[in-house]
Parts: C-alpha cells; structure tokens; sequence
C-alpha cells in the first residue's frame, strides 16, 4: 500500500482526485478517491513516518468526508428528544475497534448501510487509545476514511468512551489526575470526538455512611469535566456527555445512587450549563466477559429489570436519555433484543469483535502464534496465581492491536476481505436486535450537522 513520504508526493498523486483549495479541498473524482485514493490516505495518516504527512492525510480525509457530504456530528439531539419522551424503542450499539480499525469500520458501515441505519456509535476507551495505539485524531481520520470508501452519507457519531479516572493516582493528586482526562478532552474535540463519556464511577467510595457521600467524588469530578467540555465544544455543537455511577464489573447499580448522583451533580453544575445526557450502569456484566479455565467465556445472568428501572428513572425524572450498558458484546445472542425492551438508550460492544477477529478461522495462525509468543512475555507480570494459559492469552490479547497494528493491516487482501465478511454478519445481527434498522430518517430529523472547523496540519 502507498506511504507518502512527504506532503509535496501526497497531493502529486492525488492530482485530479482531490485537491487542497482556500483551506479545503475539492474532491475532483470521488470514484477515483474511493476506490485508490482514501486507501493510500488512511495507511499515510497511520503509518506515514513524517508527522507532516501524517497530520496532512488526516486533514485532507476529514476535508474531503465533509465535502462528500459525511461529517463527524453530535448524538446529543437525538438523545434529547428520547430523555423528552419523542423518540424510543431501540438501543444505540456504540462499537469499540481496537484493532484492524479501518476493516472494521467499513463492515459496520455496508452494513449499516444495508440496513437503513443511521443510529450507530464508534467509539475508543481511554486504555484503549494507549495500548492499541489510536490517538483520537488517528481514530477519527480512519472512520472516516471507512465512511469514504462505503459510500456513506450524512453523520458520523465518534465517541470518547470510558475517560475514567485512575482510583490510586486520583488519591495521590486529585488536581493532576484530573487534568489528565481534561487534557484528553481537549484534545479529543478538535479530532472530531463529539460524544464524550466520563467515567469518574472509579471513585466511588462505598464505605462512606450516605449514598450521596459514596458517589460525591464521582459526581463531583463528572461536573468539574462537563465543564471542561462545554469550555472547548466548537460552535452551534452540543457536545453529548454520558455520566456513571457503576463501574462495570462492580456490584449492581440501584436508583438511589443514580438519584443522589444526579441531585449532587446538577447542584455542583448550576444553571445554564447543559449536563449529561445518558447514564452508563452497572447490571451485571464485566468487560471482556470471564474467561474460564478453557478459554471460554463465562455465562452472565443480566439483570435486565435493574436496566429497565434505571432508565425510567433517569428519562421520567431528570430528562436523559436512559441507562448505558457496557461490557455487552460477549452475551449470548438471545439476549441482545432485551434491551430494547429495557428501554436501554446505549449498547457497548467491544471484545466480542476482538473475538470474532482472532478466532473466526481466518486470523493466520502463524501471526497468532507470534502474538502470543509476544503477549506471555511483554504481559507476563499480568499473569495471576491459577490463571490457565488459556484465561492469560483470552485477557491480554487485546494488548496485541498496538505493537502488532502493521502487521494486521497488511493482511493478504482475501484474508481481510472474510474477516470482514464475518463482522460484517455480526453487525447486522446486532443492528436487527437493538432496533436500529430503518434509523437513517430519525436521524434525519433530529441531527443537523455542523461544519466544524477542522484544524489544519502545521506547516
């Protein structure tokens, strides 16, 4: 595949497909462009080794999405209108990529295509930005990029998922652990992440005497970076800001502490400052699933009923758009339609992806084998007393996506193309499950998408 190495090679060989014009560019071939041209942009905006080039691929693939009519956009609207009582009855997937991001992006989209589905997330956890290697500005470019090559129309929902604060630093220096997701935030905007959630649930102390007290360094951090938000979103853009009270893998989560969190939060908020819009809880999931002594995961018994009450808690009582489930994609398949039912405004869905890609029959065993060569030493002081291999490679795998990202990249086409094939197949299922199918026209009128300025590489 084509790396430029340097800016003055990229726009030769874009010559009569797209071309830089007043601050912009104009797509000149858009057939062209997608069929040659967005592959050699989006492996230069990730493997290029002059940041110039890097920075410039990931410009133009933003500029050139916006001038193909695909922009970066804000669920906040629609998630508005849900926490008012307009729209329901489906649950949005918010789908984590960690790794072959660029394939897997574009499944979800001929897929979301086919299906008619607008209401559809891509999003990146802070711990997976660092050990899959996927800054924001990186994350966003390739998604949008996917966008190009499938022929999508209209916005794209890019999301920060899980910016959540370290429990031990936090107690060490609030101020600076703080600064940390602020900094991430700020960062994140001005790549196109206009969906956020903090995840400040880590600092909630059960052995204080209140529910308000346990949950009051949560909320209280949650305010402190809403505002961090709201300072930074662009123009005319809403920013959508998901709150937690649970951290996932935790005890389940009750309506008193979604009450005191809220009741604590808007007080410390104040007027005029536009709050969450979503609150992500804990039923009874852990991300990744549990990995047994085989390597299988663990049957998990959700608790539906928990998701269902929550979510009328927080639409009926302070106006968001219902309750988030996290750690979902590694459930049987008979259970997805149930949170729909539930009412459940958001579904995350991570390792079950992972999984597919690794174990679908396609992944080369040889490359598996250097991974795990690979994993049992750089992640050996992560091996726990009476962990089976199995359960220590099922766990640490997901670290792979990072120092191995070239490697799976540059997969013999055919071998992509199954791979693809077969997330492609789970995205559909998932899609038709959550109720998201024939979701483009709500979409439509709910979501305006706003040019944002799209910071130009320096020089």
């Amino acid at each position: 595949m084509t790396i430029w190495k340097d800016v003055q090679a990229m726009w030769a060989s874009l010559g009569g497909v797209v071309e830089p014009e007043d601050g912009a560019v104009r797509v000149r071939d858009g057939a062209k462009l997608r069929d040659q041209g967005v592959d050699a942009l989006v492996w230069s905006a990730v493997f290029a080794e002059d940041a110039l080039v890097r920075d410039t691929a990931r410009w133009a693939i933003r500029a050139a999405a916006r001038a193909l009519g695909i922009e970066s956009a804000s669920i906040y609207p629609l998630y508005a209108a849900r926490g008012r009582g307009g729209v329901h009855g489906f649950s949005v997937p918010a789908i984590n990529i960690r790794g072959l991001t660029y394939d897997t992006a574009r499944a979800a989209l001929r897929a979301a295509t086919r299906n008619d589905v607008g209401a559809l997330i891509f999003e990146i956890a802070k711990s997976e930005i660092g050990y899959t290697a996927q800054r924001p500005a990186e994350y966003a470019a390739v998604v949008l990029a996917a966008a190009i090559k499938e022929d999508w129309k209209g916005p794209v929902f890019i999301q920060g998922d899980h910016y959540q604060m370290n429990l031990k630093k936090f107690q060490e220096d609030p101020a600076r652990e703080e600064k940390v997701i602020a900094d991430l935030i700020r960062e994140s905007i001005p790549a196109g992440f206009l969906n956020i959630d903090i995840d400040s649930s880590t600092l909630v102390d059960l052995s204080r005497p209140t529910v308000r007290e346990q949950q009051r360094d949560n909320f209280t951090v949650c305010a402190a970076l809403t505002r961090v938000v709201r300072e930074n979103e662009p123009a005319g853009v809403t920013v959508a800001v998901g709150g937690e009270i649970g951290e996932v893998g935790k005890k389940n989560s009750t309506e008193e502490e979604l009450r005191e969190y809220m009741d604590g939060y808007l007080g410390i908020l104040g007027k005029g400052i536009v709050g969450i819009d979503k609150m992500s809880i804990q039923t009874g999931t852990s991300h990744g699933g549990v990995p047994l002594p085989d390597g299988t995961v663990a049957k998990v018994k959700l608790d539906f009923d928990c998701l269902a009450r929550l979510s009328r808690v927080a639409r009926n009582e302070y106006g968001l758009a219902g309750a988030v489930q996290h750690g979902a994609s590694t459930l049987p398949d008979d259970a997805f339609h149930h949170f729909v039912e539930a009412e459940c405004c958001e579904v995350h869905l991570a390792t079950g992806f992972q999984n597919l890609t690794y174990d679908g029959g396609h992944f080369p065993e040889d490359l598996k084998g250097e991974i795990y060569a690979h994993l049992r030493e750089a992640c050996a002081d992560e091996r726990k007393d009476g962990e089976t291999e199995e359960q220590f490679l099922y766990k640490t795998r997901k670290k792979a996506f990072g120092p191995f990202k070239k490697r799976m990249w540059s997969l013999p086409p055919d071998i992509r193309a199954k791979i693809g094939a077969d997330l492609e197949k789970k995205f559909e299922f998932l899609f038709q499950q959550l109720n998201v199918v024939k979701t483009r026209d709500l979409i439509e009128r709910h979501i305006r998408p706003v040019a944002v300025p799209i910071p130009r590489p320096r020089g």
